[in-house]
């Protein structure tokens, strides 16, 4: 069961994540040295978005399906598309997008996996919230909040809205 959460607006951190991405990265974008890769499902809308907001032209998707540390338990999601990356990642400046850092796992699974296709230059993370109760050392460089009040037992889960708005929701970990 998901409950949706107004005191959360995903937009908003969108919109703050997306601004501090274009104060910094700003000179690499126009040169082209930087590339967005989103993680699949709510990272990827994301890196879609701000590729367009930006002006990115290089843009893919992660899956980590298989670099899970809990593949054997899940195995793969009905409905994940494959890893799409339509540039060399050697050499790049890479931004790795996802909606919620947590314990990091998700970040390490996504990190392996562009590493299969090459070596960036150097990999960034940008979230639009941080939970903070990390696993691994890992933090990210462009952050829309930081938010610490939901429970452990529960999930933050990005969906659209029939317009396309992000929203977050919560969901019983399970």
């Amino acid at each position: 069961m998901s409950t949706a959460i107004a005191s959360i607006d995903a937009e908003q951190l969108y919109c703050a994540m997306r601004d501090s991405l274009r104060a910094t990265l700003e000179d690499e974008i126009r040169l082209g040295t930087t590339a967005l890769a989103g993680i699949y499902r709510g990272g990827a809308w994301i890196a879609e978005r701000l590729a367009q907001d930006l002006d990115v032209a290089l843009f893919g998707v992660v899956n980590i399906a298989l670099h899970r540390d809990d593949y054997a338990k899940k195995g793969l999601h009905s409905q994940a598309q494959p890893t799409s990356l339509p540039f060399s990642v050697h050499g790049m400046h890479i931004v790795l997008v996802d909606d919620v850092l947590f314990t990091g796992r998700t970040m390490r699974a996504a990190i392996n996996e562009l590493y299969d296709y090459g070596r960036p230059a150097c990999v960034e993370l940008a979230v639009l919230i941080d939970r903070g109760c990390r696993e691994m050392p890992i933090a990210a460089s462009f952050v829309g909040t930081k938010m610490l009040n939901v429970p452990a037992t529960e999930i933050l889960v990005l969906q659209r809205d029939s317009c396309g708005a992000l929203v977050f929701v919560t969901e019983e970990q399970v």
